[in-house]
């Protein structure tokens, strides 16, 4: 009898903090991200009195996402550029570690980091 290697043995559900956290760290990877950002609280976190704002806010809809990434980045950093590199490093980091299509990683510059780099001497 022949056993079928692709039979399915049960579900895999993904949490949204870990595509967030895959995100998360495939931004911090590109050149001129100084941090990751908090998002503005909204309205509903306001009221549930929901003080954590994170930095990647994960969209999940039958296994396709929208992601928003919201960073700092540094002094001197070409945004149109740096905002490119980061849709593209978190969309093949998330698809290619989860198989979650991604459809949109839209990134929100949230400030700009003016701090001398450590190591400038």
């Amino acid at each position: 009898m022949e056993q079928n290697q692709n039979q399915t043995v049960g579900s895999l559900k993904i949490s949204e903090d870990v595509v967030a956290t895959i995100a998360g760290l495939a931004a911090k990877e590109v050149q001129g991200v100084a941090s990751l950002a908090n998002a503005p609280a909204n309205i509903k976190g306001l009221i549930l009195k929901n003080t954590v704002s994170k930095s990647i806010k994960i969209e999940l809809n039958d296994d396709v996402a929208v992601i928003g990434v919201y960073v700092n980045l540094t002094y001197g950093a070409k945004i149109p550029e740096v905002s490119e590199k980061i849709q593209t490093n978190v969309k093949s980091a998330v698809q290619s570690m989860t198989g979650i299509t991604v459809s949109k990683v839209n990134v929100f510059i949230v400030g700009i980091d003016f701090s001398e780099p450590k190591n400038a001497e």
